[in-house]
């Protein structure tokens, strides 16, 4: 169930606006910082994405990017979703848009739990229909269920 409390409601937006990777970094840390508060270290997150994509493009499949670093002053573990309907000019490896942004972020010390939830998402990308059915929800809570559905069908199947 660790997915469900990484990606909240409240860190879902189902309608992003940016057009390429650096506004969606912002975009999607602007979130973060909304649902964690002020004392969210922006700064420094948007820094560790930065400098994470800079050794290899997290753009990992077809539409699908999962940006993530680590930054002091994180809390724990926290990440955002977020899907756009025009695609995001991402540099993926396929040269593709991405229409399906999952973000984490961690603190240094959270290494364990960052690469737990990583796992978690992969194996929930590997479902072409938790893709397609994602990509679907209209609203924040609509794909909080469907992460919540798919991740609850996992972890009944281990």
């Amino acid at each position: 169930m660790l997915l469900q409390k990484v990606f909240t409601s409240s860190r879902i937006k189902t309608d992003l606006e940016s057009s390429d990777k650096d506004e969606l970094f912002e975009e999607m840390v602007d979130l973060l910082v909304r649902s964690e508060g002020r004392q969210f270290p922006r700064a420094a997150v948007l820094d560790a994405l930065r400098n994470r994509e800079r050794k290899m493009t997290t753009g990992i499949k077809k539409g699908i990017a999962l940006p993530h670093g680590k930054a002091e002053g994180v809390q724990g573990l926290v990440g955002a979703i977020g899907l756009s309907r025009s695609g995001v000019d991402y540099d993926a490896m396929d040269g593709e848009p991405v229409f399906l942004v999952c973000m984490l972020v961690s603190s240094p010390k959270d290494s364990e739990l960052h690469l737990q939830a990583l796992k978690s998402i992969a194996r929930l990308l590997g479902d072409p229909d938790f893709y397609t059915e994602l990509l679907a929800a209209d609203t924040p809570e609509r794909a909080f269920a469907v992460i919540k559905s798919f991740e609850d069908m996992l972890s009944m199947s281990t």
